[in-house]
């Protein structure tokens, strides 16, 4: 079985770990609505994606 034949250092551990941190989702608001949605995606609000209507709503 592999053994580490030394201990890593703390220094060493946190550099490897410095590109796991997460990252705020960024938002922008809809020019329609004014809800906010993700960047290069559909408003989930309204269906509008570059001003033009993409999803319709259903009747249920």
């Amino acid at each position: 079985m592999a053994v580490p034949k030394k201990k890593t250092a703390k220094a060493k551990k946190n550099m490897r770990r410095s590109h796991h941190a997460l990252t705020a989702v960024g938002l922008v608001t809809c020019e329609k609505c004014g809800a906010p949605r993700r960047p290069h995606r559909v408003c989930l609000s309204c269906g509008d994606y570059n001003g033009k209507q993409v999803i319709t709503e259903q009747a249920e």
